[in-house]
């Protein structure tokens, strides 16, 4: 690790729009986020980032590693969420999360999509505050199961 990441400063990080990545480093990610089932199929990650409104990749450009990503869902035209933000352990502190989540929410902007949701996980709901997503009283974020 690099004296200016034990800062919680990186100097090289870029963010990449990508309609494909390497299928293992986005793979590395879901599981830095804890998301990652062993029997999911990996080979559906490319139609996962070309399904997405927007995918962004956070690349080290040191590195060239892969150390962030999110990705938006939406019809294009009036409603997104944001989806699967995750930054690996080792970057979190550095403002790549803020980065990733604000280019996002630009995109839409430009796509004149105002309405851009999500949801928080437990203890995430400060950090999504800051960047000025607030609670939508009354609702509740629901999954259907079979």
């Amino acid at each position: 690790m690099t004296d200016n990441l034990k800062k919680g400063r990186v100097q090289a990080i870029s963010l990449h729009i990508v309609s494909q990545w390497d299928t293992d480093e986005i793979v590395s990610l879901y599981r830095a986020g804890g998301w990652w089932e062993e029997e999911s199929e990996k080979d559906r990650i490319p139609d996962l980032i070309r399904g997405s409104h927007r995918f962004v990749v956070a690349v080290d450009e040191i590195t060239g590693v892969a150390v962030g990503m999110g990705r938006t869902i939406s019809d294009g035209v009036s409603d997104a969420y944001i989806q699967d933000v995750v930054v690996r352990k080792e970057y979190r502190r550095c403002y790549i999360g803020f980065q990733i989540i604000r280019f996002l929410t630009e995109l839409c902007a430009e796509d004149g999509i105002t309405w851009v949701g999500l949801i928080s996980e437990p203890g995430t709901m400060p950090f999504y505050k800051k960047i000025g997503f607030q609670p939508m009283e009354q609702y509740v974020p629901m999954i259907y199961r079979r």
